[in-house]
């Protein structure tokens, strides 16, 4: 898939899923951070991936969001 547009699929999932995601839920589930900046530190590494060639098999967004969600490996520089 071209990767620009494999770029825009994600950026549209986590915005969907951020948005999606409820306040308290995530404070919960995680420390003092907001969802937004959570999503937005996935999709900056989600994006530097992507622009390596990491995901060009991939067909949609959805599956890159979906792979790093189910394994943060695929983010090199997750910590």
């Amino acid at each position: 898939m071209n990767r620009d547009k494999l770029i825009a699929q994600v950026k549209n999932e986590y915005a969907r899923i951020a948005s999606s995601d409820s306040q308290q839920h995530f404070y919960q589930t995680t420390t003092d951070i907001t969802p937004e900046a959570y999503y937005e530190n996935l999709l900056s590494k989600a994006i530097s991936e992507i622009n390596k060639g990491t995901f060009d098999n991939f067909k949609s967004g959805e599956e890159v969001v979906t792979a790093i969600a189910n394994d943060k490996s695929w983010l090199s520089e997750w910590k």
